[in-house]
């Protein structure tokens, strides 16, 4: 690296994103997000997002519905949040990004999400504007769009927007999960600029699949709640908190990149695997190939995220590129055993942010505010070391006390 390139890297800053939440209403009360919450708001995300979690990029991504826009619009005529030249919206120290969460489904096909984001609100109302006679509902969340995938792509980017595959191998609605073997037969791979885990895998998973290698990685919350959003989330290193900064990071272009993944260990997520929907049980066997419950027999099985990855998988072992950042598994705050409201308030009150008190504050201060018991599993949590169940069939997987938990290849994890 030239020293140039250091002085460079010298300036740049550490920011924390959470680049997939959903609008629940809008400033009216009319229903965006059918299943999100009534205060996932525009407004409502960003002070959460600026105040009490301390992550400073969030896309929200359902920003094309008019509804929002007009929000939008209010809150940049109050003075409330500004819009910035290198694209995104600053809202105390927090950059909001315009996206939107489109569902593809090609002929013979299942469906598919995908995010769009763009830099400004302008041109993401164009892009309302192309949605509208190719959609039943332009101001709902994730909606259907009647056009050819790589038409919407072609589209997105002929904009000035960008295009990440979301969620890639959940079971319901994604490239990998529900629609096909692999994204190319979807997809034109030179219009994707980056692509979105989902909460039940990682990236050693990821790495069992080849033609994910040259794409940076996001991990990303999928909020319905305010409580959930920085559930899973991703430590950048950028010059500022802005669009422009945001696609340098995922080119790694000028030192700027995704420095870390930070995300529930997949054995807590609710599709990680297989799972009878005839007797409720969770399949967390070793083995694979499993066509009935091995529990009541039954046909009747949601496959679960590794057992479909291992079943289209093109390598025996995980690759990981070099580029790709790491993955720490982090248990989110509001799943800690024993950490409930009132001590959290506690905590906030002290520490000023959820990303404080994840990454910064010292165990000892922990302990002043919450106890001895509740700091060490703050600090277990940190480092993803607490013991884990799996989760599937939509159920949530669950932390134990221990200080040792597998990884989802089924390697300990210390």
């Amino acid at each position: 690296m030239s020293q140039q390139s250091d002085v460079a890297s010298d300036r740049l800053t550490t920011v924390f994103a959470d680049l997939h939440i959903h609008i629940g209403r809008t400033g009216r009360g009319d229903p965006v997000k059918i299943s999100g919450s009534r205060n996932l708001t525009f407004a409502g995300i960003a002070k959460e997002a600026a105040q009490r979690k301390g992550i400073g990029l969030v896309g929200i991504i359902d920003c094309h519905a008019p509804g929002v826009q007009e929000d939008i619009e209010l809150c940049l005529k109050r003075g409330e949040m500004q819009e910035l030249k290198d694209g995104g919206i600053a809202y105390q120290g927090t950059t909001i990004l315009l996206g939107s969460e489109l569902e593809i489904r090609e002929p013979g096909m299942g469906p598919a999400h995908l995010l769009a984001f763009f830099p400004h609100l302008e041109l993401i109302r164009g892009f309302t504007d192309w949605l509208k006679p190719r959609m039943k509902n332009v101001g709902l969340s994730s909606q259907r769009v009647y056009a050819p995938a790589r038409t919407l792509q072609e589209e997105v980017y002929a904009r000035g927007g960008m295009i990440i595959p979301a969620h890639i191998f959940t079971p319901h609605r994604s490239i990998y999960g529900s629609c096909a073997p692999r994204m190319s037969d979807v997809l034109d791979l030179s219009l994707i600029s980056a692509v979105e885990l989902g909460l039940s895998a990682d990236t050693e998973m990821a790495g069992l699949i080849s033609e994910l290698d040259p794409y940076t990685i996001l991990t990303n919350s999928d909020a319905h709640s305010l409580g959930k959003i920085g559930r899973e989330y991703n430590e950048l290193r950028l010059k500022e908190a802005s669009y422009l900064e945001f696609t340098k990071a995922l080119r790694r272009e000028e030192g700027r990149l995704v420095a870390g993944n930070y995300g529930l260990n997949p054995r807590l997520g609710k599709y990680h695997r297989t799972y009878c929907s005839n007797c409720n049980y969770i399949i967390d066997e070793a083995e694979v190939a499993v066509e009935r419950c091995p529990y009541c027999g039954s046909p009747k099985l949601v496959r679960g995220v590794l057992d479909r990855i291992r079943s289209i998988a093109d390598r025996m072992e995980p690759k990981v590129p070099s580029h790709r950042p790491p993955y720490h598994y982090q248990v989110p705050l509001e799943f800690i055993p024993g950490l409930g409201p009132a001590k959290l308030e506690l905590l906030l009150d002290k520490f000023g942010t959820e990303m404080n008190i994840l990454h910064h504050v010292p165990e000892a201060q922990l302990a002043e505010v919450a106890g001895a018991e509740l700091a060490e599993r703050i600090v277990l949590a940190r480092s993803g070391r607490l013991e884990l169940s799996a989760g599937g069939g939509g159920i949530y997987g669950k932390v134990k006390k221990s200080e040792s938990v597998e990884n989802p290849l089924g390697k300990k994890q210390s």
